[in-house]
């Protein structure tokens, strides 16, 4: 198993502490009591979500491995809200939501939450909710927009396990992409078949409803749902340069590009990536001996 650090948990925190302490530095940080006098905290749970959202179609994805003949993105099934909360309810399933924007979906619900002034240029347009059932989770990956995200969690627990960008090099990243490769379990990790691992520095913690995660840009996550559960995420652009180039790059480059080598390669080219990172990788191990 890894050796994981406990992600810091405050209560609360000044703008001004937050933007020195965490935000200029780059640092994880729970903040638990945040969301506290927003009427979402008393309100957010599953039974308001299919008050109000109930009818709306919601584009679902499942854990299965990337496909070649499947765009980034590209949702596995389409149901009701009201049908999938049902089976959050009823049953452990791997179907989630994923970017689920509340303001173009369901616009009252804005009136629910606030941008928070922690001193980050929040984007307005772009709050997201993420639902999940009792032991799905999200695969390791970083945000294609290497974006700073504050990630609000909502009716029940769910751990969050963040590795930062600079332990990229070991983590077997698939190129043109911003997961690793699929096979490796984070849950259980094998580190003779994935040696690099055991050079990585994973963080760890539990969110409960209206605790509030602090991800610097560019950090690796990955999401487990204890119990059925919803997450809302803020975002606002990448402080660094380098970052925020890399975010271009990926959103209107390297993305068009994958999904056109998908469309002309076919399983060769998913065969391909993957293979790549593990020569990636077994090369930056080479320099650490």
């Amino acid at each position: 198993m890894f050796d994981y650090k406990e992600i810091e948990r405050i209560k609360k925190i000044s703008k001004e502490d937050f933007y020195t302490q965490y935000y200029k530095t780059q640092t994880p940080v729970v903040i638990e009591k945040l969301t506290e006098d927003w009427p979402a905290y008393k309100k957010w749970n599953f039974d308001y979500i299919k008050e109000v959202a109930g009818e709306k179609i919601v584009p679902l994805y499942n854990n299965n491995p990337v496909s070649a003949d499947k765009k980034v993105n590209e949702p596995d099934v389409r149901m009701k809200m009201e049908d999938y909360i049902n089976l959050l309810q009823q049953r452990p399933t791997d179907l989630r939501i994923f970017l689920f924007n509340i303001l173009k979906q369901v616009p009252a619900l804005q009136n629910d939450f606030q941008f928070p002034d922690l001193g980050l240029n929040l984007f307005k347009s772009l709050p997201m909710l993420f639902f999940g059932g009792a032991g799905s989770n999200v695969f390791m990956h970083f945000d294609i927009d290497l974006a700073n995200i504050l990630h609000f969690h909502f009716a029940g627990e769910k751990q969050c396990i963040l590795i930062h960008p600079d332990d990229t090099k070991y983590m077997y990243k698939i190129p043109y992409a911003t997961i690793c490769r699929e096979d490796i379990d984070f849950d259980n990790p094998d580190f003779e078949k994935w040696p690099g691992l055991k050079h990585i520095t994973p963080y760890r913690t539990r969110l409960s409803h209206g605790e509030m995660l602090y991800m610097p840009e560019g950090w690796w996550h990955y999401m487990q749902y204890l119990t059925p559960g919803f997450s809302m995420s803020l975002r606002s652009l990448a402080k660094r340069p380098s970052n925020f180039v890399n975010a271009v790059l990926n959103l209107f480059i390297k993305r068009n590009y994958d999904n056109f080598m998908r469309k002309k390669k076919g399983q060769k080219w998913i065969d391909y990536k993957n293979e790549q990172a593990l020569i990636r990788t077994r090369k930056a191990l080479r320099s650490v001996k």
